[in-house]
């Protein structure tokens, strides 16, 4: 670079800076590419921590919805379309009773009381003493058991308490819930099964995509 002195009227030559900038740079370029190697190995390694253990809960997390979350309701959906509803039905009423009841059979009458029949005609034969059919008032005496059968139709109209306890079972597969709970089973059986598809460690994980070291 040449400058030129007014006063003297002469030429000066000075060093040029570019040459010393190019220095510094040529010096900076290996301290800045070690430093972002270095910080790009760190992040990598805390990256690659971050992962492994991320990894570790996701199969613990994964392991809790499939045997606990998914799974239960499944199953228990299931047990609850098969179960019954078992109950006991306490049935306190009065019926009404109405009906003709025919009568028509032998027995024997006990008289409660003395009992006198008039217009009868009897035939009495003692000794000297000869009645033949002569009209007559007999008086019978309490107690008397007299053969009599019966053959007539007695009118039933009476209100009957009923109190009794009945038993109840319904299956839950033959009621209206049936459908709802086949639905629920449907709706929940595709994430079920997909869970328990997906491996539960680094190992299936590997064996799964990469098929290597799988030997046993």
């Amino acid at each position: 670079m040449d400058v030129f002195n007014e006063d003297e009227n002469t030429e000066i030559d000075q060093p040029d800076p570019q040459p010393v900038k190019n220095n510094r740079n040529r010096k900076l370029r290996p301290r800045l590419w070690t430093f972002g190697a270095v910080l790009s190995i760190v992040v990598n390694v805390i990256l690659i921590v971050v992962v492994l253990v991320l990894g570790n809960q996701l199969f613990s997390i994964k392991e809790t919805l499939t045997s606990e979350v998914f799974g239960g309701l499944y199953y228990n959906f299931l047990l609850m379309d098969q179960a019954e509803i078992k109950t006991s039905i306490e049935v306190e009423d009065s019926l009404p009773v109405q009906f003709d009841l025919p009568l028509n059979q032998n027995t024997t009458v006990v008289l409660s009381e003395d009992t006198k029949i008039d217009g009868v005609r009897v035939t009495v034969v003692s000794g000297s003493l000869h009645i033949i059919d002569a009209p007559a008032s007999i008086v019978l005496p309490e107690g008397t058991e007299l053969p009599v059968n019966l053959n007539l139709v007695v009118p039933v109209d009476q209100q009957v308490p009923v109190e009794l306890t009945v038993p109840v079972e319904i299956p839950m597969s033959d009621t209206e819930l049936h459908e709802p709970f086949v639905g629920l089973q449907e709706v929940v059986s595709p994430y079920y099964l997909g869970l328990i598809e997906m491996p539960n460690t680094w190992k299936e994980l590997r064996c799964q995509y990469i098929a290597w070291g799988c030997e046993e």
